[in-house]
């Protein structure tokens, strides 16, 4: 399932920042930045649920906000991408 997660953080505080980097960290792990607080990730129902839970134990719930769009398994021709950047193929390899 293509589930796109992106978060909004305040980094008003050192805090906020410390939450930032490692909500990063969390979702470069389960897939590929597309935008800065914005990730596309190719994952199975467990893993959806785990990297959910692992990114609500993250940030603060009176002042972040963390979403999660469920696209599904025809997600290419739901996403459609225009500008800088090229388009990454997020369920082929990935060799860094």
């Amino acid at each position: 399932m293509f589930v796109l997660i992106t978060y909004d953080v305040n980094t008003q505080t050192k805090d906020g920042r410390k939450r930032l980097s490692k909500l990063a960290k969390q979702c470069v792990n389960y897939g590929i930045r597309v935008q800065n607080s914005v990730f596309e990730c190719l994952m199975d129902a467990s893993k959806c649920r785990e990297v959910k839970f692992k990114l609500e134990q993250i940030i603060d719930k009176k002042t972040d906000s963390l979403r999660f769009y469920y696209i599904g398994d025809n997600y290419q021709r739901k996403v459609e991408h225009i500008g800088a950047k090229d388009t990454l193929n997020v369920g082929g390899p990935l060799i860094f």
